[in-house]
């Protein structure tokens, strides 16, 4: 029994229960205004509602490499039906001039080599198109804007179901190249056109490269041959030029070249 003191000065008893049913409910004044700012209950079925189970699956990661698999059967498709080989034959659209027309088709072609269009192509489109400086200008720019997207798009919705796959010991030391060596590697891809465009993308967005090293090397490696085609495309109608016959040798020299390098490096990707 607990004795405490009245008004008039006499004492009365409390029980133990009664003293601590006060101290709760004192307790309950102090600190349940603050738990309910600091801490808020949501409820138990937005947590493991229906609809869990589904997002889950639906952010899994096959589930997003499938929809890779997805847009880009849809590009590729897509590119068929428009049949960009056309510009070599009927040239731009007559509504469009000058930088408008070097914006649409820079953005153009970074789209059409997502969808798996040649470079090439491209490339002498934009000389025949634009001239030597500002189709290498629009060519580049849509180079980097097409790899960017590729790279993006592999590394968002393909990564985590491709890297646990890489189990046999080339993939595992073309990985290691890539990741460890990303601007080098990069480099020597668009140096020497050896590796698709598209392919080197995709597999750079499987690996641990980084943003900076992917496209800085992808603008720097890219100069050289497209600029080589964008001059023969731009003289193509003379091709006994020697501008022509220049650029013929910078497109042969270094695919050449790479070849013999690639011969040469076999065993590394053999993980000899």
């Amino acid at each position: 029994m607990l004795d405490a003191t009245t008004r008039s000065g006499g004492t009365a008893t409390a029980t133990p229960q009664a003293a601590a049913t006060e101290l709760a409910v004192a307790a309950d004044l102090v600190v349940a205004p603050e738990t309910a700012v600091a801490a808020p209950v949501f409820p138990t079925a937005a947590r493991t509602g229906p609809a869990g189970p589904f997002l889950r699956a639906l952010l899994s990661p096959w589930a997003r490499f499938s929809l890779l698999v997805a847009l880009l059967a849809a590009a590729a498709s897509s590119v068929l039906l428009f049949e960009p080989q056309r510009l070599l034959a009927d040239g731009w659209p007559p509504q469009l001039g000058g930088a408008a027309a070097a914006l649409a088709f820079g953005l153009a072609y970074g789209l059409c080599t997502v969808a798996f269009v040649p470079r090439p192509l491209l490339n002498l489109a934009a000389g025949a198109l634009f001239g030597s400086q500002l189709g290498l200008a629009t060519a580049l720019a849509g180079t980097v804007l097409g790899a960017g997207v590729a790279f993006g798009l592999g590394r968002l919705l393909g990564q985590d179901a491709l890297r646990p796959l890489l189990r046999a010991r080339w993939l595992k030391a073309a990985d290691g190249q890539l990741s460890r060596h990303g601007f080098r590697s990069m480099m020597v891809a668009r140096l020497f056109p050896g590796v698709p465009f598209w392919a080197a993308n995709y597999c750079a967005a499987v690996s641990r490269m980084g943003w900076p090293s992917f496209l800085l090397a992808t603008a720097l490696g890219s100069i050289p041959n497209t600029a080589a085609y964008a001059v023969a495309g731009a003289r193509a109608s003379s091709p006994t030029s020697p501008a022509f016959l220049i650029a013929m040798a910078f497109i042969a020299v270094p695919a050449l070249a790479g070849t013999a390098v690639a011969w040469r490096k076999r065993h590394h990707l053999r993980g000899r």
